[in-house]
């Protein structure tokens, strides 16, 4: 490689991290100028944990030595506890309907004038919003972990914690690059509003979110191959023991591999939907 191509390259990296540097701030600096509304709505998201402690306390009739699908009530409670933090990183509202609303505004043709790439500048603004509710969330989280600490399991080991981070981390992704496929798919369908909602309705069952995927292996064999158990459940079941040890590697490399597969999609699909968008006159 030439001193010349050096250079342009290593000034092509320059700039693209300036331009996902600036988007970060700027979309974290939005987040905050509602910071009071933010708050109040990301303390609300807590609420639902309680109902959910006071419907299986009375499943289990009080027996916490009960066991049901292999979970026991204190069992149940930390899985619940744990969902709450995947959710935290793999929820991404109003994404898939912000994508639409911009294909059928018109509003989209500003990233394909401006020398900003549509899904990356949606990644960082997600990154920027995910920060923010981190910072607002952290005292409810550690509020609400300290109080159920009867329930939850020791403490993980340095190997079980880091599969735990990376599996978070992927779960960011995963959520991700699904909404925004979806929100891709307004360049064929303009309303996309219902498929919004059946997938809201399968994820509430398919990740896990609602009741552990063991409770529904029975008639959905399938459901552990799907991508969506990575949303909430997988890293809630690494925490309580239910993926081996020996097994994370693989799991975690399944994970990995979801993610190239959607990122594929999401690029073939940006792809074509804005040659198909800029045949209609865009």
């Amino acid at each position: 490689m030439s001193a010349v191509s050096t250079e342009s390259f290593w000034s092509r990296l320059s700039a693209s991290v300036r331009i996902k540097w600036l988007i970060l701030r700027t979309a974290t600096e939005e987040r905050l100028v509602y910071r009071g509304d933010f708050a109040f709505s990301t303390l609300v998201r807590f609420l639902p944990i309680i109902t959910q402690v006071f419907l299986w306390s009375a499943i289990f009739a009080g027996d916490r030595d009960r066991a049901l699908n292999g979970y026991t009530y204190s069992a149940m409670v930390s899985y619940y506890l744990l969902v709450m933090v995947a959710r935290a990183f793999s929820s991404m509202p109003g994404l898939a309907n912000g994508i639409a609303m911009s294909v059928r505004d018109g509003s989209v043709r500003k990233y394909l004038l401006q020398p900003v790439d549509m899904l990356d500048y949606l990644f960082w603004h997600r990154v920027a919003h995910k920060l923010v509710y981190y910072v607002v969330a952290a005292g409810p989280f550690c509020l609400v972990f300290w109080l159920c600490r009867d329930y939850l399991p020791g403490w993980p080991s340095p190997t079980v914690l880091a599969a735990v981070v990376a599996s978070l981390v992927m779960s960011f992704l995963i959520g991700f690059l699904i909404e925004a496929l979806i929100g891709l798919i307004s360049f064929w369908f303009l309303e996309v509003s219902s498929l919004i909602f059946i997938y809201m309705m399968m994820n509430y069952f398919l990740s896990g979110h609602m009741i552990p995927l063991e409770w529904i292996a029975e008639w959905i064999p399938w459901v552990f191959y799907l991508p969506f158990r990575y949303l909430a459940y997988f890293p809630a079941a690494i925490v309580l023991g239910k993926v081996p040890v020996e097994s994370l590697p693989l799991e975690l490399a399944t994970q990995f591999a979801w993610i190239i597969v959607l990122l594929i999609l999401n690029r073939v699909a940006f792809h074509y939907g804005v040659r198909r968008y800029g045949a209609f006159g865009g």
